[in-house]
């Protein structure tokens, strides 16, 4: 009998170490240009950023169906960055698919023409909501998350680093996005060496005040790209080589983001204090940053398929336009000791590297 309870015993230490041993998890799942981002703890504790558009609830099956192939049942954790379709737009689809534990978003504030958006993430979330501030930590076990962006506010105290960014001295302005790209949520993530940085749609100008003249966040191993990649209105240079990505992960659509020129965004000349020039191809400006070791998109950039504006093709998820793509993910998974491998669903293509100390 005893003999019996030392083996159950040490079944159970083996499970409950087996369960531990679990890798952090990324996945990008595919929204043809919108976003939704699933992170799974080495616990096994989940957390969703944003649910991508509302079309036939396309992207709310994408999600789930990855969800569930990560042996999930449910997502503890539910970020909206801010309220614009693209991102807001699975949401209620999404909540009759698979249970929700607690959502976190922005304020109340919304734009009039995003009010849609706004009404369909406050049903779903009744309740079960928290309105985030720059500074709010979401409990996911096992890794440190940080709110550094919300209602058009920026996290106060350094979260990494902290130091001058010289950079700022002649960085170029723009001309601010949309209202909700302003305002938006963005996080940071830490796993020991390992330090993600999401910022969703946040503008250029804004991003300018994580960095400038203090960089808050310090330099980053992985970066989701702001803006889907349409680094006209994001990606600013002082921006960029302050938190010197090691690899970028691009959330763009086979015509957004990557490639997309958007021309409501302009650049702010200051005759007084000339801004130093800067690459304008998005893709270049991030080739361009120092110690750049991987950038990996979601989609071929249908607008401009010139290969030299795009990263290899090993590293592309999807080449296909919307009404055939398969929605292929990428997917990182993290080790404790900052090993972390990137893997492209369309063709198995994997490459390892080592977070930064």
């Amino acid at each position: 009998m005893k003999h019996a309870f030392i083996l159950l015993a040490a079944a159970v230490f083996a499970f409950a170490n087996a369960a531990q041993a679990r890798d952090l998890e990324i996945i990008w799942i595919d929204t043809e240009g919108g976003a939704a981002t699933l992170i799974i703890t080495p616990s096994g504790e989940s957390m969703l950023i944003d649910t991508g558009y509302p079309d036939n609830d396309r992207d709310a099956a994408r999600v789930n169906t990855a969800a569930r192939e990560a042996g999930l049942t449910k997502i503890d954790h539910l970020v909206l960055s801010h309220y614009h379709r693209d991102h807001a737009g699975g949401i209620a689809a999404l909540a009759k698919m698979i249970p929700v534990g607690r959502y976190y978003g922005p304020n109340d504030k919304v734009e009039l023409v995003n009010r849609e958006w706004y009404d369909s993430f406050t049903t779903a979330s009744a309740g079960k909501r928290t309105i985030v501030k720059p500074g709010d930590r979401i409990p996911l076990k096992g890794v440190d998350v940080r709110v550094v962006a919300a209602n058009e506010q920026m996290i106060g105290k350094p979260v990494n680093g902290g130091k001058t960014n010289p950079l700022c001295d002649n960085a170029a302005d723009m001309s601010p996005a949309a209202f909700e790209n302003s305002r938006m949520v963005g996080v940071f993530l830490s796993y020991g060496n390992f330090k993600f940085l999401n910022l969703l749609d946040l503008d250029w100008r804004t991003e300018l005040q994580l960095v400038c003249p203090l960089n808050k966040v310090g330099k980053i191993t992985l970066y989701q790209s702001s803006r889907h990649g349409g680094l006209d209105g994001a990606g600013a240079p002082a921006f960029l080589n302050a938190i010197l990505p090691q690899v970028i992960v691009v959330n763009n659509g086979p015509k957004k983001g990557l490639g997309q020129v958007d021309k409501r965004i302009q650049p702010i000349v200051n005759m007084a204090k000339p801004a130093a020039p800067y690459e304008k191809n998005s893709y270049l400006r991030m080739a361009a940053i120092p110690g750049i070791e991987g950038i990996w998109q979601g989609h071929l950039a249908l607008l401009d398929k010139d290969p030299a504006h795009n990263t290899a093709e090993d590293m592309i998820a999807n080449f296909e336009e919307t009404a055939e793509c398969k929605g292929n993910v990428i997917k990182a998974s993290i080790a404790r000791d900052g090993k972390f491998t990137i893997t492209n669903a369309r063709n198995g293509y994997r490459k390892t590297y080592t977070a930064r100390k």
